[in-house]
């Protein structure tokens, strides 16, 4: 299970010295508002981010990341409605606040000396380390020594070239390479897939893409801890920033923030290493209690009753008591929204959960272009119930545009892990989804379905075997 990431606990110490110092009555616009009065008669506000796993992205059922959660709440706080305006690349996203083009950005930025220079951070919410990666299988260097002479892959403009460039001073046979149009885990891919030796990422970046590339690794930390703040544009008028400082403050004392933390950050990998033998035992031992259920669902729905059970046994190992960090619960691990538009009053019910994923995926199924055949339709099914239907659409049209069928499952599927990569997802109209995700989603589906099949085949032709044998006339 990746580690709970620290947060900063001195940010309580800070919090009266930095309203005293901006002045708890905040300068006034010409026209006699305050920032925060203009926000709160405007009844929303703006907030600039940049699309990543670990900012914000739509879900299957709507707009998530750490990022997004924090503003959102904070929306609310104030009584206003929350606009998200993307920044087309992570290093133009303090220019801009320096800019007035937004009234603040949380978008997972490190505070560091030169960002200090245009903007105003409030204090940190979050601690993270920039760490040297590496896939397994490479010589991992030991020390920035040791990197010397070799090439370093990272996003410019970012806090990686920043810190480079101080570290040079001290070792002169660094060397980087600025990729442009790129973002941290774009790099981390690179690694993973052996076409860059070493990038740099700050280590809550490192813990998603972790999930679902295991084999990256961290060589070591580059610097102590750098904070993560929100950024602000530099102004007399403190009201907005005054209020975001003791709102993320008062999250902190309250546990909330350590509980997101928590749900982002410390959830367990859905994709362990598949256990055959776990799941035949299961099949024997669990599965005829549930058995009726997915039956009747499958009927109810018109979806073969195995193809519930596989989805169940990849979503909860057919255990109706699990939740998970990120509200996640039931036999069918039900997200809350989704249980909330389907009617289900008890997830943790077998019976209620079962009924709401069948429910579900036929939903997805009937939301497919009806020309899309079988059984490529039930494959893509299975991955728009795991990544979103306008995901997989985005996918579907980056297929076509490649020359494949958009048809097709083997074909989409080569292009879902694309929605993962700044230069392609940035083309959608859906942006970034962990596209790799359903792709391991439905090939571990399908290996418990077919399994399923084959044993109901194999029960059913003994049981028939044995219904002969017993008409058979005694010789």
């Amino acid at each position: 299970m990746p580690s709970k990431l620290p947060i900063n606990r001195t940010v309580g110490i800070t919090i009266g010295a930095l309203l005293l110092a901006s002045g708890i009555l905040s300068a006034c616009t010409p026209f006699g508002e305050s920032k925060l009065q203009m926000v709160k008669k405007a009844g929303e506000i703006l907030v600039l981010t940049r699309n990543s796993p670990t900012t914000y992205y739509q879900g299957p059922v709507g707009p998530a990341g750490i990022e997004y959660d924090l503003a959102k709440a904070f929306a609310k706080h104030l009584g206003v409605s929350l606009r998200i305006e993307v920044a087309d690349r992570s290093r133009d996203i303090v220019p801009m606040i320096a800019n007035n083009q937004a009234d603040f950005a949380a978008a997972g930025l490190a505070v560091t000396p030169d960002r200090l220079k245009i903007v105003r951070f409030t204090p940190p919410y979050q601690q993270v380390h920039e760490q040297i990666v590496y896939r397994a299988g490479t010589v991992p260097p030991k020390s920035l020594a040791a990197l010397q002479g070799q090439t370093l892959e990272v996003v410019a403009g970012s806090s990686y070239v920043e810190q480079l460039r101080l570290l040079k001073l001290r070792y002169p046979g660094l060397q980087w390479k600025s990729v442009h149009d790129a973002e941290a885990e774009d790099l981390l891919i690179k690694v993973q897939q052996k076409k860059a030796l070493f990038t740099i990422a700050d280590s809550n970046i490192v813990t998603l893409s972790r999930q679902f590339y295991p084999d990256l690794k961290v060589a070591f930390n580059l610097n102590p801890p750098e904070n993560l703040a929100w950024a602000f544009p530099i102004s007399n008028d403190n009201s907005l920033y005054n209020a975001a400082v003791k709102f993320l403050d008062d999250m902190r004392r309250s546990g909330e923030l350590a509980r997101l933390i928590q749900r982002y950050y410390g959830a367990t990998n859905n994709f362990t290493p598949m256990n055959i033998a776990a799941y035949r035992q299961k099949i024997k031992t669990t599965l005829p209690i549930y058995e009726p259920l997915f039956e009747a669902s499958g009927k109810k729905y018109g979806i073969d009753w195995r193809l519930l059970a596989a989805m169940a046994y990849q979503e909860s190992f057919w255990n109706p008591a699990a939740v998970s960090p990120t509200g996640v619960r039931g036999i069918m691990m039900l997200t809350v929204p989704t249980a909330d538009n389907l009617h289900i009053t008890d997830p943790l019910s077998p019976a209620g959960s079962i009924d709401g994923g069948a429910e579900y995926i036929r939903d997805m199924i009937n939301q497919l272009p009806s020309h899309i055949p079988e059984p490529d339709r039930t494959w893509m099914a299975l991955a728009a119930y795991n990544v979103g239907i306008n995901h997989l659409e985005d996918a579907r049209i980056l297929t076509q545009q490649q020359g494949g069928n958009p048809d097709k499952w083997k074909d989409v599927r080569k292009r879902l892990p694309l929605l993962a990569i700044h230069a392609w997802y940035s083309k959608t109209k859906y942006g970034y989804a962990r596209g790799y995700e359903p792709v391991e989603y439905v090939k571990r589906i399908r290996i418990y379905y077919d399994m399923l099949v084959k044993l109901d085949r194999e029960l059913r032709a003994r049981e028939h075997n044995d219904a002969l044998h017993l008409r058979a006339p005694a010789m």
